[in-house]
């Protein structure tokens, strides 16, 4: 109970509650694909000192929320992802500058809309794109007007969240001096 304590100090409780509110935003009505997912991976890797908790933590957010807004068979597709942005956020750091979050958020959104829809591809996913290099084309094609929400939602969700973390430092370090 004490190491779980001590993982639980008062800013790893800020962060997991910044995480479980991204997160839960998803419940809120919004645009197609304008959702915290790619930046509640990134702020977790920087932010969370314990890595099973970073990896953890986004995962069991996004599986609240999933669980609300319905299970679907690329959710594994889904959480592959948000792991493999927590591991950027590994890279990233707890002191980022603007300039790398936007870095990272931009390469973590692109690869979010490159895997996501090959596997709505790969699978047929119902929706009569063929099995060649024409059927690729058209599913990514389709998807373009979905990317500009992904990459709004992560410049917005990055802002609020690395943005939120880093006037809350300055605000602590203000009252420490």
């Amino acid at each position: 109970m004490t190491q779980l304590a001590a993982r639980l100090n008062p800013r790893t409780t800020l962060i997991i509650g910044l995480i479980l509110l991204a997160a839960l935003s998803r419940l809120l009505p919004h645009p197609p694909n304008f959702t915290p997912i790619e930046a509640i991976g990134l702020f977790a890797g920087a932010y969370l000192a314990d890595r099973r908790l970073a990896l953890i933590v986004p995962l069991v957010a996004m599986a609240i929320s999933d669980v609300v807004l319905g299970l679907h068979s690329g959710m594994w597709v889904i959480y592959g992802l948000i792991a493999i942005n927590v591991a950027l956020g590994f890279k990233l750091g707890p002191n980022p500058t603007g300039a790398r979050i936007a870095g990272y958020g931009l390469f973590a959104a692109t690869l979010f809309f490159v895997v996501s829809n090959l596997f709505v591809w790969a699978s047929g996913g119902g929706l009569g794109y063929t099995r060649d290099l024409s059927g690729l084309v058209a599913c990514y094609v389709a998807a373009l007007p979905f990317f500009q929400w992904t990459l709004l939602g992560m410049a917005v969700y990055s802002t609020l969240m690395f943005g939120g973390m880093a006037l809350l430092r300055r605000g602590q370090a203000r009252l420490s001096t």
